[in-house]
Parts: structure tokens; sequence; C-alpha cells
């Protein structure tokens, strides 16, 4: 067999490649063709391909090399903007599991699948992630997701405790990973207008095989005008294991308003990236340009996922919406205006890195401001607020107490610094230096009152122990611990030789 006869491409099922004619049908039927005979596909390195405004997909099970090509999608007339144009998916059928229940940190179920599987597993009976503020909702069921070995161990740390489960899916693991390599694509922004309420855009490369890399891709937005709707992301995985983008460029979105749940406007959030319910995400060498540019969205966004690593990465900011576990591991990157955002349990490691957040670690305060285990930043520099004069919070935090979100919530167990610099050069009149806790009741309306903490019913546990060594300041004033003078005194500070 020849190294032609291992591939295919867009132009043997009728592709023009002149960035003009409608080459989506072409491209699905290559796939089409290329998934029942096990061949990869490869795309012309000058082509620039049109993939029109039909409601067609096509699905990607093999290697796929779309090397120099281009590819333009235009999303200002589409027949619907929640279908994605390519996903990248497993031809292995789901497998039948029963599991009745699953308590936290579990290790090992009676479950013996015939393949490693990815497994999401529901209780309908109980909401969590009940969110506040402008985008207030009543929160979701509780799942989890984590790989399920054919001997019945559990990698991915169960969060829950389970006394039912009434949803239960199995996806087996390819054994050999899929490449997706290369291409440039162009989105043409939508204009959708819609005065209330979210209408999140797809148009998207979907992922929802386990062991897949997508590699070397590009993707950009031009055409954004004054009305526009937010996309998903352009990358964008969704209930699969061990998924890693590598040296991929993102474009942050425009940023636009909506009437959001609370009937007030609200900031509607765009990602070029995402992933959902995903097991082990690795980012690597991904970047985007703008990572101070206020103007545009984050570019990235996660929930339920467990054990994310970025490494060597350049983004306005990471985001862990409705948690993280496991680990959450930051490593030689840079993150803009938005920051480092958390919610979860486990072990968060900020390594090596430069972050530009108003606060360096923000707990979302939508959900709770809650971490549960530790967190470490080790080597790593901070500039508050992109430098602009702010009273700087090392960990960002809101919960007053007043507000069920489902779980219980608390500060970090332990945050331990070790080796950091704070740039607080530009701070307002009358600083006395950064705070490495903000004030969980700070965040209230004028004349608001609070009962006391012991009234509250749904208590914030303070956390245990800060341990600091080579904690520097460019004022060179010393840090504090809270503006909150009660966590000021749960709280010990240990100062260990630099």
């Amino acid at each position: 067999m020849t190294t032609e006869d291992t591939y295919v491409s867009y132009e043997a099922f009728g592709a023009v490649g002149d960035g003009v004619a409608d080459d989506l049908p072409a491209i699905c039927a290559t796939h089409e063709h290329a998934n029942a005979h096990g061949l990869s596909v490869r795309s012309r390195p000058d082509a620039t391909y049109h993939l029109g405004g039909r409601a067609l997909t096509a699905k990607i099970a093999t290697d796929t090399d779309w090397n120099t090509s281009r590819f333009i999608i235009d999303d200002t007339q589409v027949e619907d903007h929640r279908a994605p144009l390519f996903v990248v998916c497993s031809l292995l059928a789901p497998e039948q599991l029963s599991i009745d229940r699953l308590v936290r940190d579990q290790r090992q179920v009676a479950a013996r699948p015939q393949r490693d599987c990815h497994v999401f597993v529901e209780n309908a009976n109980k909401r969590i992630y009940i969110r506040k503020g402008l985008n207030q909702n009543n929160g979701v069921p509780q799942h989890d997701v984590f790989i399920l070995r054919r001997d019945g161990s559990v990698e991915g740390d169960i969060d829950w405790n389970y006394d039912a489960i009434t949803r239960i899916e199995a996806r087996p693991i390819d054994e050999q990973p899929l490449v997706v390599r290369g291409g440039v694509f162009g989105t043409l922004a939508n204009r959708m207008r819609q005065d209330i309420g979210y209408n999140y855009w797809a148009r998207n490369i979907e992922i929802t095989r386990s062991n897949t890399e997508i590699a070397d891709g590009i993707h950009y937005v031009v055409g954004e005008t004054q009305y526009g709707h937010p996309y998903r992301g352009f990358l964008s995985a969704k209930q699969c294991a061990n998924i890693t983008m590598r040296n991929c460029f993102a474009t942050a979105h425009k940023i636009y308003s909506t009437i959001g749940s609370a009937g007030l406007p609200v900031n509607m959030g765009s990602y070029d990236l995402h992933a959902n319910d995903v097991v082990n995400l690795r980012l690597l060498g991904c970047r985007m340009n703008g990572i101070l540019d206020r103007t545009r969205w984050g570019v990235i966004a996660s929930n339920h996922c467990k054990n994310i690593l970025l490494e060597d990465c350049v983004f306005s900011r990471m985001d862990t919406h409705m948690g993280v576990s496991g680990t959450y591991t930051i490593r030689r990157c840079q993150l803009g205006h938005m920051g480092l955002n958390a919610i979860g349990r486990g072990t968060l490691l900020v390594e090596d890195s430069t972050l530009y957040g108003r606060a360096m670690v923000n707990l979302r305060g939508d959900y709770g401001s809650t971490w549960e285990g530790d967190v470490i930043i080790r080597n790593s520099r901070w500039i508050p607020a992109c430098g602009d004069p702010v009273q700087p919070h090392l960990i960002g935090a809101v919960n007053d107490g007043t507000h069920d979100f489902g779980y219980p919530c608390s500060l970090p167990r332990e945050v331990v610094i070790d080796g950091l610099f704070v740039d607080d050069s530009h701070h307002p009149e009358g600083y006395e230096g950064m705070y490495l806790f903000a004030d969980p009741d700070g965040a209230r309306e004028p004349g608001q009152e609070l009962p006391p903490p012991a009234e509250r019913p749904f208590p914030y546990r303070p956390g245990q122990q800060v341990r600091v060594r080579g904690l520097t300041t460019a004022s060179g004033k010393p840090a504090r611990l809270s503006p909150n003078a009660e966590l000021a005194k749960r709280i010990a500070v240990i100062e260990e030789p630099a």
C-alpha cells in the first residue's frame, strides 16, 4: 500500500477550496468515507475551504491533518447556530453499566466494563452549584465524571455522595490516540440580536472522543459589530477523558450585554476554548493576543472537570465555573486582566507564572467562593488589576453565609506562598499593604445589615493557615491577613525563612 492509500483528501469528494464554493458537504462526505475505511484525512495546504451556513456536521473519527489550509466560517446567516461544524467522536458504542450508589472519594466499584470508560453519573434528586447574582439560577443536578478501568478502579476523585443514581453513561476510551492537526479558521461573527437572555452559538469543533489531541490550530474572529451573541467555544470538549490542546491560537470575543435572570443588565461570557465534564484536560503552549484588553472576554471556561493542567500558555484568564477537583495546575503561564478563577477541591498550584487579575486567585462568589484543599503559589509574579491603583487581595472571596449553593463552602485549608513578587507600586492613597484574603462579607448593598456569623444559615468556613516564604512587594509594605477582623483572628500565618 502506498502512502496515498492511507489518507483521503476533500478534493476527492468534490471540494473546490477556492474560498467561495460551499465545501462543507464534501468535507462531511470525506470524513464519512475515511471513518468507514480507517483512513486519515489530509487537506490541500494551499486551499481555502468555505464552510457554508447549512446545518451539517462532519464527524471526525480518524487522524486529520489540516496543515496550512484555511477555513472560512460565515456566521452572518446560518440554518442552526447550535450545530457544530466538526465533531471529533469515537466509533465505539456506549457500554451498559449498573452502579447503584457512590460515596465521596470511592476508589473501586463492582462494575467491570469491557473497556476503560469515561463514566458520567447523576442524581437528579439533588441540585448543586445554585448560582447567586445577576445570572442566578436553581443549580444543576448533582453529577460526577470519572474514568472507570476494566478492573473496577476509579480515576478522578468522586466529589459527592450518591444514595441514588438516576442516570449513568459509559463511553469507552479508544486505546489509540487521535490527532487533529493544523488549520487556520476564520469566523465572521454572528450579528444576532436578542435583548433578554443568552443564546449560545456553536459553529465550532466539538470533541467527545477520549484520548484526543488538537494541535497547531489557529482561530480568528472578525466582523464583530454592535450586536452579537456569545459562543460556547470554538474548541469545545465535553464528556470525555485525556484531552490535549497543544500549540493552539485562540481569539477573545467582544463583550456584549443582555438582561440576565435577575432582570438586570449583565455581560455575556463568550469563549474560544471550553471544556465540560472532562477528566484530565491539558492545555500546552496555547496562546492568544491582547491578554490585557478589557474590551474582550476571557478566552476559556470549564465546568465539572477533573485534573486540569495549563503549561506555557498565554491567556486573558483561566476559569473553572462549576468546579474542578483533583489537581488544578498553572505552570509557566501568563494570565491577563480576568486572571485565575477557581471553584472546587484538591490542590491548586500556580508555579513560575505571571498573573494580572484583580485577585491573584479569585474564588468565584457566584458559586460560593469555595476551595476545599490547598493553594500553592511558587516562584511567581502578580501585577494586581494590570497595574491599576487598587487594594490588592491575593485570594478573592465573597460569601456572607446567607445563600445555599447546594454544598458547604470554605476558604482553602492551607495557602502556601513560596516565592512571590507583588507589583503594588501603583496603589491608592493611604495604602498600607496588600491583604492575603479579601473580606468575604464585603460585597453588600449600601446600608445592608448582615446578621452576626452565628446566625447565618450557611456558614462560610475559614481556612486554617498560611505559610509564607519569599513574599516581596514593590511598595515594600508587608502583607496583612484580611480586612475582616474575625477572619484575621482565625487563620494562622506562619513565616518561614527564605
